[in-house]
């Protein structure tokens, strides 16, 4: 393994991990997402990553795809607070083709009229379809909970300010706020590192794109939704936590290793192993440059939504007493876990462009080194918060 960096006269951050294997994961990265727009646009940047798909100037969206799928490949895009990335996945001798048609969806798209209009209705069917899934709908509620309007609305968007937006003004957005000395590219696999470098130098033209973020204010919140049709009940518990980069960042990722990861975590074990109270116990870790919070989720009965929050409260507080024993445990798991992960190609794409993001990609490498450092004093410190929030989706 090898890894390279290299900022380019346009602006771009080009990142890689050279492996000596036959495929390569490649993506574009905007830094720009949903924590960047104001109430009555919540949606914009997501359904701006839709639009780039729908056509160019000089393939249609069936060309987009063909192009990629019947090399065998992968294409796709994901849009997130602060960030929205446009990625493939193809045999390494097919790079160029990728790469050739995520520049001409980031530099030509049509933005067609009729395609607008038709996209429009896939994402106001995909919010019903988040809104019908309780499992998944949970974790917007949290949210909107965690943190003030805007950035405590959904990425997605909602149904009032998707139907309110209009070609011209989407394009003219897309235009202000897309360019290349804001762009993230990544690179994992087998390729030519400065013949990438010298393309992507001469394919993109400086924009002096500038970008003003939402303010990110917090707040505490508990709410309950109540629906007809429903057996179980969906409940999810969140704190606010250190950012990500920062040692108690880290200190967050061996506690919940701990505390709620796996089969073997504190709260799988009491929740439903030892009390039979749920079938699935998990936890989640939210975090970008500017915001990040905790997640516990628990799939219960609606009697027992008190137990499980006082469970969890304790377990927080017994984590005070964690025993060195404890911690190595704990630590030796966060650190298997990443060089598991780190076999599939998208993952390291992905984490390079999160630590670049909050700092910079070299720190991917050091993470084994950051993890054994953390100690028991470091743990003390993520469970010693004042209030949390909590979402509940229940059986009227």
């Amino acid at each position: 393994m090898e890894f390279m960096k290299k900022k380019l006269s346009n602006g771009i951050v080009v990142l890689m991990e050279k492996r000596d294997l036959p495929i390569v994961s490649f993506s574009i990265t905007n830094k720009f997402g949903a924590g960047f727009e104001e109430s009555k646009i919540k949606g914009i940047a997501h359904f701006i990553e839709h639009l780039v798909f729908t056509g160019t100037k000089t393939r249609s969206h069936e060309e987009i795809s063909k192009e990629i799928e019947r090399r065998g490949g992968i294409l796709n895009a994901f849009t997130s607070h602060e960030i929205t990335s446009f990625w493939f996945k193809l045999p390494n001798e097919h790079l160029f083709v990728g790469i050739n048609i995520l520049l001409d969806m980031l530099k030509n798209p049509k933005f067609d009229e009729e395609k607008f209009e038709k996209e429009k209705k896939v994402i106001l069917e995909e919010i019903k379809m988040l809104h019908d899934n309780p499992m998944r709908y949970v974790y917007e509620m949290i949210e909107e909970n965690l943190y003030e309007k805007p950035f405590g609305e959904g990425v997605i968007g909602n149904e009032k300010t998707i139907k309110s937006l209009k070609r011209d003004f989407v394009k003219k957005y897309f235009e202000e706020r897309y360019g290349p000395e804001n762009y993230i590219v990544t690179i994992v696999g087998n390729a030519d590192f400065e013949k990438v470098c010298d393309y992507l130098e001469k394919n993109f033209e400086k924009k002096n794109v500038k970008l003003k973020e939402s303010s990110i204010t917090k707040k505490n919140a508990k709410t309950i939704d109540k629906r007809n049709g429903l057996d179980q009940t969906h409940y999810l518990f969140a704190i606010h936590t250190p950012l990500q980069g920062t040692k108690e960042g880290y200190a967050l990722e061996v506690l919940d290793a701990w505390l709620a990861n796996g089969m073997s975590s504190k709260l799988f074990l009491e929740i439903r192993e030892k009390r039979g109270l749920a079938y699935s116990v998990k936890s989640s870790i939210n975090s970008e440059k500017n915001y990040s919070y905790y997640s516990i989720y628990v799939g219960t009965i609606k009697e027992k939504i008190k137990d499980v929050e006082r469970i969890i409260l304790e377990w927080f507080d017994k984590a005070k007493k964690m025993s060195e024993e404890e911690l190595e445990g704990a630590k030796e798991r966060v650190v298997g876990l990443k060089k598991v992960e780190s076999e599939e190609s998208i993952n390291v794409m992905n984490e390079l462009i999160y630590k670049e993001l909050v700092g910079k990609a070299e720190d991917y490498y050091d993470y084994e080194k950051k993890i054994r450092s953390i100690t028991l004093d470091d743990i003390k410190k993520i469970v010693e918060f004042q209030d949390y929030s909590s979402a509940v989706i229940m059986p009227k």
